[in-house]
């Protein structure tokens, strides 16, 4: 159980889903909202500019390209 002084101060309320990882050797909860959050974040930055389904095309024919398919 995590004490209510920690929860108020972030933010946690009833309901809310928590994360579990380790890290460092430390234990780390996040709450799901915030991870989806950093994770939009960062494919956002990365995939600027980016079709990722003609990513996908080029490494499928690529890959076919490699195993002799025509």
């Amino acid at each position: 159980m995590i004490p209510a002084e920690i929860r108020r101060a972030l933010g946690i309320s009833s309901g809310d889903v928590l994360l579990v990882r380790t890290e460092a050797n430390r234990l780390v909860l996040e709450k799901r909202e915030a991870l989806l959050r950093r994770l939009r974040s960062r494919f956002r930055k990365a995939t600027a500019g980016v079709s990722l389904a003609d990513e996908l095309i080029a490494e499928r024919r690529a890959e076919g390209r490699r195993e002799g398919e025509p």
